[in-house]
């Protein structure tokens, strides 16, 4: 984005855009997490002119209702951070999941505890969420089970699929923490931050956003050249390098910025829709 607030246009790239891949929190939310009409309008228009358009992001696929008056089309979203991917016109129903295996869970939560104490943990399962006493509640999810994160992670507990683990700290800046944890236990999986807190998402061994939208997009013939997304924030960097068009929104963190090849303006500002209205001019101009 410019000095003077445009919006700053992407590289072009050889082939006409086939599919949009949007952030919701912080991107195509506005801040009190409602769809703008503007953006519900750019949105369905996309979808008539032939693009595609997947919902990306680091909520779990019962958090979608935000977005289940607004699909169209195909209906897909990848959820928990490429972890899963949801069928929105069938209930929310997971169709993939690619888990963080137990152990793997395990050897994190050992890891974390020893190089940064005062971490506190909650598991993502495909059911639903479970934390320990000192992570704060999950005021959306009051049937949630509390105990360590050891116990949650025993299969005696539960057998579903563990689609993350979430990592919290009372007292660490976001940036620090996510830094310390890759470096204590980033070999053992994909770790990223989407909140404005010290709150960590931890995935699958190259499990993200991009890696699932890469899936997804291969499965249906789409290469990257072909893909425009946007994001805010550290999670959808790889989303963002990886398609051929890229924008960071208005309100992005420095690093998304950095990561992305155009710029628009903020959520609050209906940034999605100012690209997606834009691209459709030009592709009838």
């Amino acid at each position: 984005m410019g000095e003077d607030g445009r919006v700053t246009a992407a590289p072009k790239h050889p082939r006409a855009p086939r599919l949009i891949a949007t952030d919701l929190d912080g991107t195509l939310l506005r801040d009190d997490k409602t769809v703008s009409d503007r953006t519900v309008a750019a949105l369905a228009a996309a979808e008539a002119a032939g693009i595609e358009v997947f919902f990306v992001t680091g909520r779990p696929a019962r958090w979608m209702d935000v977005v289940s008056a607004h699909v169209h089309g195909h209906g897909l979203a990848i959820c928990a951070n490429g972890a899963a991917v949801v069928d929105l016109h069938a209930g929310r129903k997971i169709i993939e999941v690619r888990p963080l295996d137990r152990p793997v869970a395990l050897d994190v939560v050992r890891a974390l505890r020893a190089a940064v104490p005062g971490t506190s943990f909650a598991v993502e399962l495909t059911t639903g969420i479970n934390y320990e006493p000192a992570y704060p509640p999950f005021f959306l999810d009051p049937g949630a089970t509390v105990a360590v994160a050891e116990k949650l992670l025993h299969e005696e507990h539960s057998t579903a699929p563990v689609l993350k683990l979430l990592a919290h700290h009372a007292e660490l800046a976001p940036d620090a923490f996510l830094d310390l944890a890759r470096e204590a236990a980033g070999q053992h999986a994909s770790i990223t931050r989407s909140s404005p807190t010290a709150l960590l998402e931890i995935s699958g061994p190259g499990v993200s956003k991009a890696s699932t939208l890469a899936m997804c997009c291969a499965e249906r013939g789409i290469s990257a050249d072909e893909v425009v997304a946007f994001g805010d924030m550290p999670n959808d960097i790889e989303m963002l390098t990886w398609a051929g068009t890229s924008y960071a929104m208005g309100n992005a963190h420095a690093d998304v910025i950095a990561a992305a090849s155009g710029r628009t303006v903020a959520n609050t500002e209906d940034g999605v829709a100012v690209v997606i209205e834009r691209m459709l001019a030009e592709r009838e101009g």
